[in-house]
């Protein structure tokens, strides 16, 4: 897991590791308790035990350490090799999934993504410090595959990282939506039917070649999670 961001040019004592963590956690709870407009500084050193002073030697103020509670939380998701490109998306999707239904999650993200749209500092720190972030995951898979085979090598640099966002964007943003806007669960059956569009294409397998992914919906680390059918397309 990344550690918060510190704040340029501190000095002192050394940060403590439980301490940041207690802050962090005590951030996301004020959240879920009182909302963005309500929580205060004051109210998550409270929660966390710690001193204000001792939150600002951190963090300047409250969208910086919300930011950073939310992005701890982002860096929990691995990829893991279930042994072919559509079971690692299948895989991340429903880890991503999983992350979205646990309430400090989902209250964190939905906070600081309102009040970006009126603040372009505060969106530009979301875009560092969580999707830059995650987009490790994409361009792990990525590699992964084109080890295996499964997708071509792509020799221009720009080109890579434009298909990396848009790989990216794409996933997050369909199991965002879907769980956040429609408020729909994102389960196997899902993630199954997902990941072969993902993957095919719009004029992919026809009706009838719909896989339902197994019955575990929730793999962890290391556990494996069966590929759909016919998932040799590219992305």
């Amino acid at each position: 897991m990344s550690d918060s961001h510190p704040r340029a040019g501190r000095t002192g004592r050394p940060r403590s590791p439980a301490a940041d963590a207690a802050i962090l956690e005590a951030t996301r709870a004020s959240l879920v308790d009182l909302g963005w407009s309500k929580l205060t500084m004051g109210d998550v050193a409270a929660r966390a035990g710690v001193a204000k002073t001792t939150l600002y030697r951190r963090w300047a103020g409250k969208n910086e350490l919300v930011v950073d509670a939310v992005a701890v939380l982002f860096d929990e998701l691995e990829l893991p090799d279930r042994g072919s490109l559509a079971a690692d998306v299948q895989g991340v999707v429903l880890q991503f999934a999983a992350l979205l239904e646990r309430p400090e999650t989902r209250t964190a993200l939905m906070a600081v993504v309102a009040e970006s749209t009126r603040d372009d500092s505060l969106r530009l720190r979301i875009r560092d410090s969580i999707v830059e972030r995650q987009k490790r995951l994409v361009l792990e898979g990525r590699r992964r595959a084109q080890r295996r085979g499964e997708l071509p090598v792509e020799t221009d640099a720009s080109a890579a990282a434009r298909t990396a966002d848009l790989i990216f964007d794409v996933i997050a943003g369909a199991v965002v939506h879907r769980m956040l806007v429609s408020a729909e669960p994102v389960d196997a059956e899902w993630a199954g039917r997902f990941t072969l569009l993902l993957l095919s294409g719009l004029a992919g397998p026809g009706p009838g070649e719909n896989p339902r992914a197994p019955a575990d919906t929730r793999p962890g680390p290391g556990e494996r999670l069966s590929a759909p059918q016919n998932p040799g397309g590219s992305v």
